[in-house]
């Protein structure tokens, strides 16, 4: 694989650093240096200065609406977006739904959600982890009762991120009670703003809000919600958690941890304040900044790949939240007393109070705590080697 740039890619990335420059907004830029909390409407004001531009769906081929991008192009637009400080792109709709759809939803389906998912009319979240059921996913009980020509439906769902955003949610249940595991599960599209629909915060190690728990009581779903065929919902489970597991690799995001962690530790010895064992902060600085070079180049291999990734996905998603969870360690490390104490009112931009050091360090800590859910979520890493385990080594 020939990995410098070409004359065309080169351009291509002036052009998505000049179209940043001009449109990303500077509260928002703002906002994720400082690790400030977003909010729905930041995310929507970015996802539509996109859709704008026609560049609301990265990874999606033009018949539905997308870019058209190559893997290449794709992994210079995340790059570049992340170094500017734009936020993520929503992964629950371009990401997730978007691609099962693609695949396995009837034109019906394609023709009505894809669009919507491109103009952010439809904010989307995942329904699959429950209590009890996080890691053994198979083993989940909330149950879809078919009722004359919709499904009733109750249970649980948890750590659901976003969903006091959300529109939808594309829901994991169990539609044959009697079949074993897997085989009695579907895919359902669930209307978030029914009756019945009860979400609930989970504060979580940082103090923040960003994830939920999603209680289902008689909730209803016509029968045309359902993807795919009934009882084959695990199918389209593991295709979508292939997209997911790749996208939590984090490139652009290890590549803006980095810049930071750079720039909090020029500042700091700027400042008259030494480094503790400062020569062994600047060797992990560079050391993981080859390893975020590496993860790059693995994932351009993995990207190039027009097939399932796989086992290669999980792969990505161990090394890409090892890196994530190091580059905040470093971050605090750096920071130093500046990081404590911590308060969360301080993730919000709005707050009159930024922490008892300088204000780039006053976030450094929640980093810390929030990055450690990266090794938890889309499959723990534990359950991540067990798959690597069986398909790539065979044992």
């Amino acid at each position: 694989m020939d990995l410098t740039w070409t004359t065309e890619e080169r351009a291509f990335r002036e052009e998505v650093q000049d179209f940043l420059k001009s449109k990303l907004p500077a509260d928002l830029k703002a906002k994720a240096f400082a690790h400030h909390h977003l909010v729905r409407e930041d995310y929507v004001r970015w996802h539509l200065l996109l859709a704008e531009r026609g560049w609301g769906a990265p990874a999606w081929p033009k018949e539905y609406g997308g870019t058209g991008w190559n893997p290449m192009q794709r992994l210079i637009f995340e790059i570049e977006s992340f170094k500017a400080g734009a936020p993520r792109l929503l992964p629950f709709g371009l990401s997730m739904i978007g691609p099962v759809l693609m695949k396995y939803g009837n034109q019906k389906q394609k023709d009505h959600y894809l669009p919507r998912i491109i103009q952010m009319k439809d904010w989307w979240c995942q329904g699959y982890s429950e209590p009890g059921s996080g890691s053994d996913l198979a083993s989940l009980k909330t149950k879809a009762e078919r009722v004359g020509d919709r499904y009733i439906i109750n249970g649980q769902k948890t750590w659901t991120t976003l969903a006091h955003y959300a529109d939808w949610m594309f829901c994991l249940v169990r539609t044959d009670p009697t079949a074993k595991a897997q085989r009695g599960i579907s895919m359902v599209l669930i209307d978030m703003k029914q009756p019945g629909v009860t979400v609930r915060p989970i504060k979580t190690l940082n103090g923040s809000h960003d994830v939920n728990e999603v209680w289902l009581e008689n909730v209803e779903a016509p029968i045309e919600n359902l993807i795919g065929e009934e009882n084959q919902g695990w199918t389209y489970a593991k295709y979508l958690l292939g997209h997911e597991r790749t996208g939590i690799a984090g490139i652009g995001h290890c590549h803006r941890e980095l810049a930071i962690l750079k720039s909090l530790a020029e500042r700091t010895m700027a400042s008259g304040e030494s480094l503790s064992l400062d020569s062994r902060v600047r060797d992990s600085i560079n050391r993981i900044e080859a390893q975020v070079l590496a993860l790059e180049m693995m994932l351009l291999r993995v990207a190039s790949d027009s097939s399932d990734p796989g086992p290669k996905a999980s792969i990505l998603k161990i090394r890409g939240s090892e890196l994530q969870m190091e580059l905040a360690r470093l971050q605090m490390q750096v920071a130093g007393a500046d990081s404590w104490p911590y308060a969360p009112e301080w993730l919000y931009a709005d707050s009159d109070f930024h922490g008892p050091g300088p204000e780039y360090s006053a976030a450094a800590s929640a980093g810390y705590f929030d990055m450690r859910k990266t090794a938890i979520y889309g499959g723990t890493n534990e359950v991540q080697k067990g798959i690597i385990a069986k398909q790539i080594i065979g044992v």
